[in-house]
């Protein structure tokens, strides 16, 4: 099959231009500026985009599909389609599920329910405990995006605590360390503090006083020290804080950086002063803290401190999400609208959309050497996103496609929409519908 896309305003690389783009079966076979189309041109269908915006797909770093053991909440073919229909071609899963992901045996199952039910591109991490570190230095960097560390415990006994063992994962792994950084000590005594002085009952709103910033900070910056010491591939998942950012003050190109970090939408997007209105709907870990960390968050961003934007999209079921501070589940689904979310900080002169591609597309496929992906070139991948600016998307829940079937958006009327997905050069989704039968390939990683 042959499919050219034309007319369409195509951003990449930092450049925004009118062209077209030739996809041939799987792959960009060419990419044309203005009207350089060959006439004797013959291709199969021909789909004008004039007024529409051509991006490569997204590429999401965090994410938890919960498959396996935790399917009633969501699944592989759930989050992935509603991935493709916000515009996310590709995914890194994280490894807290029942089993969890410790194992190589574990991973490669995982791997299997990836080719059977997503239609988005996969990987996903390896988890790291206190006692896998034999397990760990069996991996070759082929078979993982990364190797996950729980240094907080927001996942339970994934929590690795033992600074042997720590110290042990940044010497001897030879690729990405990935790290959930809030220290626990810092944790359990601000909540027995608030305990004591308010009982425990804790609305939300004392969810970012126990997970503070110094519990981040103290986390976050043990995590840099071990990767200097040891001259290891840390990335920095989620930061939250102001304070955070003055660890990633290293402006190498991104290729050459060791140490990296990512912030997320709901942390560039809502601030403590949505507690009021949002509640347990926007509790994460971390903790989603004050309106001056979410701009300092967005200035790190645009001035390339921080490196990528991923979702960690974590679906519960509204009835998990109820309680209060202390018994509410954390977390919330983000996949379908973090693309739509972060064009609408476009819109209002927050970032610019080449900035967008730039942390959602380029920065992932670099950071995690992604074969092939995140760019519109010859030979690449053919996972693109072309994007509606004139047609609005009014977030309701019928739309909603993650298991759980609720969304911090609800309500919320977006700029634009996602018009078509293609993922390997095959039409994912197309105007509010999802090709169910699209299946993604399994993401491969060049050596560290």
């Amino acid at each position: 099959m042959s499919v050219l896309i034309k007319n369409a305003e195509i951003i990449n690389e930092g450049q925004r231009f009118v062209g077209s783009v030739l996809i041939e079966d799987e792959y960009i076979k060419e990419v044309y500026s203005g009207n350089a189309i060959p006439d004797n041109m013959i291709v199969n269908e021909i789909i004008d985009a004039t007024g529409m915006i051509l991006m490569p797909g997204v590429i999401d770093d965090q994410v938890h599909f919960r498959e396996p053991g935790l399917t009633h909440k969501a699944d592989i073919h759930t989050e992935s389609m509603a991935a493709v229909a916000g515009g996310v071609t590709s995914f890194m899963e994280m490894p807290n599920t029942n089993p969890q992901t410790t194992t190589i045996q574990e991973l490669e199952n995982k791997y299997l329910i990836g080719a059977e039910k997503s239609l988005a591109n996969y990987a996903f991490y390896m988890g790291a405990t206190n006692d896998n570190i034999d397990e760990l230095r069996k991996l070759k960097p082929s078979q993982t995006c990364g190797v996950k560390v729980f240094m907080g415990s927001s996942t339970g006994n994934m929590l690795v605590d033992n600074r042997e063992t720590l110290s042990r994962i940044f010497a001897e792994i030879p690729f990405l360390i990935a790290t959930h950084c809030e220290d626990e000590d810092t944790i359990r005594k601000n909540k027995l503090k608030y305990i004591e002085q308010y009982g425990d009952n804790l609305p939300v709103q004392f969810h970012p006083l126990i997970r503070d910033a110094e519990a981040c900070y103290k986390s976050s910056s043990f995590a840099v020290e071990l990767a200097t010491k040891y001259n290891a591939r840390l990335h920095v998942l989620h930061l939250s804080t102001a304070r955070e950012i003055e660890l990633f003050n290293n402006k190498l190109p991104l290729k050459e950086k060791k140490i990296t970090s990512e912030a997320c939408v709901h942390h560039l997007w809502f601030s403590d002063k949505d507690y009021a209105k949002y509640g347990n709907k926007i509790k994460w870990n971390p903790a989603i803290k004050s309106e001056d960390d979410k701009l300092k968050l967005i200035e790190a961003l645009k001035n390339d401190l921080i490196d990528v934007v991923a979702t960690d999209h974590a679906p519960h079921l509204e009835s998990e999400k109820e309680g209060n501070c202390l018994k509410a589940a954390s977390g919330g689904p983000l996949l379908q609208f973090s693309l739509l979310a972060m064009l609408e900080m476009v819109e209002n002169g927050t970032f610019t959309i080449e900035q967008i591609v730039k942390k959602m597309c380029h920065a992932p496929s670099d950071l995690f050497r992604v074969e092939k992906r995140g760019y519109i070139k010859s030979g690449y991948y053919a996972d693109l996103v072309l994007i509606n600016p004139a047609v609005q998307t009014h977030v309701t829940k019928d739309i909603i496609l993650s298991k759980c079937g609720w969304s911090p958006f609800e309500g919320d009327v977006f700029k634009h929409s996602i018009a078509k997905t293609w993922v390997n050069g095959k039409l994912a989704y197309n105007n509010g519908k999802v090709e169910e039968n699209i299946r993604g390939r399994r993401l491969m990683f060049s050596d560290w």
